[in-house]
C-alpha cells in the first residue's frame, strides 16, 4: 500500500491533491491514501470562519469547501486529524469521527479505523497542561477563551486511546511526541530551528499524551505536523523489542517538506475505511463517562468490563457491517457566486452521521448538552514553553505545482 502523508494542510486541498497527482504521473505509481497529520481548516461556510482559530489576516476560505458542496471529490482517499488551527464547530459535531466530505474522513477527536488491514488510529488537538484535565466544556459560538481551548487535548481521549490493546500500524498526531527528539538528529533540527534548541534540553518540546500513547501503542509508524518543519526519528521500544519510525513534516508550501511517501505491507485492495471492533467498543464502554462540563473528568478509576461489550459490538457490526455512516452535509457550503453574511446561518445542528452512528451503538447523543461555564478558564495569559500553540508563520506565496516537488520515497525509514 502506498500512503501519501502530509503535514499541516490549511485549507490547502487543491495544493496537495495536485501535488499527488504529479506524483502519480512522474513516477508512475498509484497512491491507495492520504493522511493529513492536522490544521486541516475543513471550512464548508462564511459562519465556519467564526470558529476557526486563526490571526484575521488567514481567515480564508481555501478550498475544503468544494469537496464538501460536491464541487469537486477527493481524488484519493484522505484520513485526516484536527490541529490547532481548525474549524472547531464542524469538527465537534463529528467528534466520534465521519467523513467531513465524500472521500474524506476525520479520525475524531481520539479514533481508530481500519484502512484495508492497516489499521491507523490518531488524536486531535495539542497538548496543553492547563486544560488536559478538564472536560469537554466549550460549545460554539466560541469566546474568545474557548476558540482556543476546544482544540486542546483532553485527558478523557487519551485514556480511550490507552485501553487499546490490539497492535496500531499508523498513528496521527499534530503535535510530537516528548522527548522524540532524543531519537533522532535534534543538532539538525535546532541547526535549522535555533528556538527549539532551549525547549530540547529542558525535555519540554512536545506532548506529554502523545509520549505516554507511544510509549503504550507502540505503532510502527507514527506521523506529526505542527512546528512546520521535517523531522524524523527511530524509536526502539524497551519492552517488546519493537519499533516505531516517527516522522513529523511541514505546511503546504513550495520548497518545504510537506509530502512524503511511504511503503506499508498489507493485503491487495481494494481498500475502504472502515469501523475498528475494538475502538467501538471502548467508545461505548466510556461514553457513560464522557466530561461535557469545565470540572475535572472522572473516569480513570472506572471499571469497564470489555470483554462483553466486544461481544456486543461484533454482533452488531455482523447485522449491518463496518462502512461508516455516509457523508450528509449539515449545513449550506460556501457559493463563491452568492456569499452570505454569517448572520443568516442560524444554530449548530446536530451532524446526521454523529446521530446515526450513535443510533448505531445504542448511544444518547450528548454534544449539545449545556456546560456549566460558558466562559470556560480563564484565558491564557502567560507562555509556557511548548504548551502555548505555535502561530502560524507569514505564508509565502504558492507556486505552481508542478515546480514543487519535495516529496520523498523513504521505505526503510528513518
Amino acid at each position: 500500500m502506498k500512503i501519501a502523508v502530509e503535514g499541516c494542510m490549511h485549507g490547502e486541498l487543491d495544493k496537495v491533491y495536485e501535488t499527488i497527482k504529479f506524483i502519480e504521473n512522474t513516477r508512475n505509481i498509484k497512491i491507495d491514501l492520504l493522511l493529513c497529520c492536522g490544521d486541516f481548516q475543513a471550512v464548508r461556510n462564511e459562519k465556519d470562519m467564526e470558529s476557526l482559530s486563526v490571526p484575521p489576516k488567514y481567515r480564508e476560505m481555501k478550498s475544503f469547501w468544494k469537496y464538501y458542496s460536491g464541487q469537486e471529490v477527493a481524488p484519493v482517499p484522505t484520513i485526516f486529524i484536527g490541529g490547532n488551527h481548525e474549524a472547531s464547530n464542524y469538527l465537534w459535531e463529528l467528534y466520534y469521527g465521519g467523513w467531513a466530505a465524500p472521500n474524506i474522513y476525520f479520525l475524531g477527536f481520539a479514533g481508530v479505523v481500519k484502512f484495508g488491514n492497516i489499521r491507523i488510529g490518531g488524536l486531535s488537538g495539542i497538548y496543553n497542561a492547563r486544560h488536559y484535565h478538564l472536560g469537554h466544556h466549550e460549545r460554539p459560538p466560541y469566546n474568545d477563551s474557548t476558540i482556543r481551548s476546544v482544540y486542546h487535548v483532553r485527558e478523557y481521549d487519551v485514556h480511550k486511546l490507552m485501553q487499546v490493546e490490539e497492535p496500531v500500524d499508523i498513528f496521527l498526531s499534530h503535535d510530537w511526541p516528548l522527548g522524540i527528539t532524543d531519537f533522532g538528529n535534534w543538532k539538525e533540527l535546532v541547526r535549522r530551528k535555533k528556538y527549539f534548541k532551549d525547549e530540547i534540553q529542558e525535555g519540554t518540546l512536545g506532548s506529554k499524551a502523545a509520549a505516554q500513547l507511544l510509549e503504550k501503542l507502540k505503532p510502527s509508524y507514527w506521523f506529526s505536523a505542527h512546528l512546520h518543519c521535517k523531522f524524523a526519528a527511530l524509536v526502539q521500544h524497551e519492552s517488546g523489542g519493537s519499533v516505531t519510525k516517527f516522522l513529523a513534516l511541514d505546511k503546504c508550501l513550495p520548497g518545504r517538506s510537506f509530502l512524503q511517501i511511504v511503503d506499508i505491507e498489507s493485503d491487495p485492495g481494494p481498500y475502504k475505511v472502515r469501523y475498528d471492533e475494538e475502538w467501538l467498543a471502548i467508545t461505548r464502554k466510556f461514553n457513560c463517562v464522557f466530561p461535557l462540563t469545565i470540572k475535572r473528568g472522572n473516569f480513570g478509576s472506572t471499571q469497564l468490563d470489555m470483554q462483553d461489550c466486544h461481544q456486543w459490538v461484533r454482533s452488531r457490526l455482523e447485522e449491518r457491517g463496518a462502512k461508516p455512516c455516509e457523508f450528509s452535509q449539515s449545513i449550506p457550503p460556501y457559493n463563491p457566486s452568492h456569499p452570505v453574511p454569517n448572520t443568516s446561518f442560524s444554530g449548530y445542528p446536530r451532524n446526521p452521521q454523529t446521530v446515526s452512528f450513535l443510533e448505531f451503538l445504542e448511544l444518547p447523543y450528548v454534544l449539545d448538552n449545556a456546560s456549566d461555564s460558558r466562559d470556560g478558564p480563564a484565558s491564557l495569559t502567560h507562555r509556557d514553553a511548548y504548551s502555548e500553540d505555535v502561530p502560524i508563520e507569514d505564508e509565502d506565496e504558492l507556486e505552481d505545482v508542478a515546480e514543487v516537488d519535495n516529496t520523498e520515497t523513504d521505505n526503510e525509514s528513518q
